[in-house]
């Protein structure tokens, strides 16, 4: 995430953890969220598409929120 956006000093990642998912909360700038998001959200659908086929095999649903 932080090469993807112009203050990578404000990204930040949290993690919550369920019984049967993990929510991982981001945290950039207001003004790197459109780029975070993408057009259309495009990006954001990307990253959370890699991200739960990097964790399929754990068995636990990960979701990924944008927080701002």
């Amino acid at each position: 995430m932080k090469s993807l956006v112009d203050d990578p000093s404000q990204v930040q990642v949290s993690v919550v953890e369920g019984e049967k998912s993990t929510i991982l909360e981001l945290r950039v700038s207001p003004e790197d969220i459109g780029k975070v998001i993408g057009k259309h959200g495009r990006i954001a659908k990307a990253i959370r598409t890699v991200l739960q086929a990097a964790t399929a095999r754990g068995g636990k649903h990960t979701v990924l929120e944008i927080l701002d």
